[in-house]
């Protein structure tokens, strides 16, 4: 037997995890690093485990560029249950052949890797996949392209559209995803591959002097530069505006090409909370067939990215809040392959995460039909910055009131205090999910707006926007809004925010610098919550032009940000009266 493939029996009644659906327990065999060989002759690994009958069963599926040999607690609990279970490396990352570049291979590689696995002699010819994150887009991706074997997928906490709501949030780069994912979690097996990638050792001997001893296959780079380890990083910056680079990569531009049912399961606080309303909304209207349309499901918790409950960042959500993704995939499986009638066949197709009352609700759809959209227009006497300011929020329009005024200053941008970040263990402030928002409040380059404590609870369920009218002294700068919940012993909770670049105000294919001192109505994109204001607490909008390192620091000259170094203030105004009447738009939803 080849020695890479490793057997052993597992009993089943030490997998106290299996579901309580499943009635049939299976001894469960392993094989690892499978060869599987792509069209173009890469070869990947994958390592299977499988129930050791003879039968054919489902098989799940887990492309994974974060090394697949994390997988045995999933696939013995699964095998177990009756699946085929195979973690495969994707192409460039561990155990797999070729060279790694995010999002590229993946369509192709997933078709590939799905079709061989529905030709396994163990399986019963369908093939599910599961996972999060970054797997979670390896199977919306190989879905576009309608492997004829694929029947299903359950994307975790996955995005859409890697310009949009990923590397690019209005325009402004994703700076700390971006570079974290690199630094932490990318370029280490990057690393780790050149350097098995040995020049040959007999012409080795012949270099001199003997510190130029070539120890990697390419002595053009260094080995820790940028360039070297993590060459799509410079892609991104190459291309600040949605072109048809990010346009070939992104998922909702083949909505229409998906054919298969889906359980998609966000968050709130989830660095991909965006995409994954976007997948789920984009396949309800927009899929293959009629039957891929009703097919999907939505999930969205609290946490994500941000971390496992309940308690998440500052705030302790409740055991409500405990969810066990794996848990619901294998049901999902339960319900699409074996028939079974679980909450996936009998219940609503969207089930949300109510913030605040920290309770589940299942819904008919998302957004929900009955939120209606409220303004709270922005009013001050212009002088709105920082808590004690004059700023407050109310949905009565504003007549004839002065603008807020702040200074924003790139070489002291407002700081990143927790939100929707891969991890915030090495900020100064806080880590990230729901913080503290009131040490960002005391700047000067803070506007807040507040409404009057609620007189009883109040719920905003739904995607959150906010209408600017705005003028600056600069060619280019940027404005962000935040939705918080100012609790009655004054913590104030960030719920969701977003940003815009102005030059991306009337499009982020065709940026146009601004007019110093002219005004300009724009709309920045919050993302969405879910979330009650409870009697007693207030609804904040916080405005200002930076939360770095989320975002990359506007240098307000207009200049290519990815090259700039030069750094100017910019006097950035928000107008709120009777011809320019700001406001904070949220969905309300009656009881």
């Amino acid at each position: 037997m080849n020695k890479n493939i490793g057997m052993f029996f597992v009993a089943a009644a030490i997998l106290l995890a299996c579901s309580a659906q499943a009635t049939t327990r299976h001894v469960v065999t392993v094989e690892r690093n499978v060869a599987v060989a792509m069209r173009d002759g890469v070869t990947l690994r994958a390592d299977i485990y499988r129930p050791d009958t003879d039968e054919k069963f489902p098989v799940l599926l887990h492309r994974t560029p974060y090394d697949k040999s994390y997988g045995p607690s999933f696939g013995l609990k699964a095998a177990a249950q009756g699946y085929v279970v195979i973690f495969q490396d994707v192409r460039g990352r561990y155990a797999s052949e070729g060279e790694w570049f995010p999002y590229k291979n993946e369509a192709n590689d997933g078709y590939d890797t799905v079709e061989w696995a529905a030709a396994l002699p163990y399986g019963d010819g369908r093939v599910g996949m599961f996972g999060g994150s970054y797997t979670g887009a390896t199977q919306l991706l190989a879905a576009t392209t309608q492997p004829p074997h694929l029947a299903g997928i359950t994307p975790n906490v996955a995005g859409s559209n890697y310009y949009y709501s990923l590397h690019y949030q209005g325009g402004a780069f994703a700076q700390w995803i971006s570079q974290l994912w690199i630094s932490e979690y990318l370029a280490l097996d990057t690393l780790n591959r050149a350097m098995r990638k040995k020049v040959n050792l007999l012409h080795g001997t012949q270099v001199l002097p003997l510190v130029d001893y070539p120890l990697f296959e390419s002595r053009e780079l260094p080995a820790t530069s940028v360039a070297s380890l993590a060459p799509y990083f410079l892609e991104w910056l190459d291309h600040p505006s949605y072109d048809e680079y990010w346009k070939r990569l992104s998922i909702d531009e083949h909505f229409s090409k998906i054919t298969v049912p889906a359980l998609h399961m966000g968050a709130w606080y989830d660095i991909a909370l965006e995409g994954t309303l976007r997948n789920y909304v984009g396949i309800t209207e927009h899929g293959a067939s009629e039957a891929a349309r009703r097919g999907q499901r939505l999930i969205v918790t609290v946490g994500g990215h941000a971390g496992d409950g309940p308690k998440i960042g500052a705030v302790d959500f409740g055991p409500a809040s405990k969810f066990d993704a794996d848990e619901v995939s294998l049901r999902w499986y339960d319900y699409l392959f074996k028939g079974v009638q679980n909450e996936h066949a009998t219940g609503k197709p969207v089930r949300i995460f109510v913030m605040g009352k920290n309770e589940w609700r299942e819904e008919d759809a998302w957004p929900l039909a009955r939120a209606k959209n409220t303004r709270y227009f922005l009013h001050s006497a212009g002088t709105a910055n920082g808590p004690t300011g004059n700023g407050s929020l109310s949905t009565v329009a504003p007549e004839q009131e002065n603008p807020d005024r702040y200074v924003y200053d790139p070489k002291d941008p407002m700081p990143t205090i927790g939100g929707p970040l891969l991890s915030g263990q090495q900020l100064p402030l806080a880590a990230n999910g729901p913080q503290d928002q009131r040490p960002s409040e005391t700047r000067g380059d803070v506007l807040v707006y507040s409404t009057p404590p609620f007189e009883k609870d109040t719920e905003v369920t739904g995607p959150v926007s906010l209408e600017l009218y705005v003028s600056s002294s600069a060619v280019d700068t940027d404005f962000t809004g935040m939705l918080v919940d100012v609790w009655p012993n004054g913590f104030a909770q960030n719920l969701t925010s977003g940003i815009l670049r102005l030059r991306y105000r009337d499009s982020f294919e065709t940026p146009k610098l601004a007019v110093p001192g002219q005004t300009y109505h724009i709309k920045v994109d919050l993302w969405a919550t879910s979330h009650v204001f409870l009697a007693g607490h207030r609804l904040r909008l916080e405005v200002s032009s930076s939360s770095f390192p989320r975002f990359d620091r506007n240098m307000n000259t207009g200049e290519e940000q990815a090259r700039a170094t030069r750094m100017l203030k910019a006097t950035n105004e928000v107008y709120h009266d009777q011809a320019r009447p700001s406001a904070l738009i949220v969905p309300i939803v009656r009881p």
